[in-house]
């Protein structure tokens, strides 16, 4: 089973995620960098931070980049 990475760009600074995942595909990496973003804004908006601007890149164990995840993406507001 293939390894995802979900490294998170805040600006101009590169978070990398050292331990990644495994999964099926890439579409089960996209929903499961959704739904961590989710996570990741629901916390923010509780301890009453900044809860946008960031994005998950998903990356594979050679380095492609698979998607990108804008934390914005993962909420709906209306």
């Amino acid at each position: 089973m293939p390894k995802y990475f979900f490294h998170i760009r805040r600006n101009d600074v590169f978070e990398e995620d050292p331990e990644g995942i495994d999964l099926a595909s890439p579409e089960l990496a996209f929903e499961e960098a959704t739904a961590a973003a989710r996570e990741i804004v629901e916390e923010r908006i509780r301890m009453g931070n900044r809860a946008n601007g960031d994005t998950f890149e998903i990356m594979t164990e050679d380095g492609s980049l698979v998607a990108t995840v804008p934390f914005r993406s993962a909420i709906r507001l209306d």
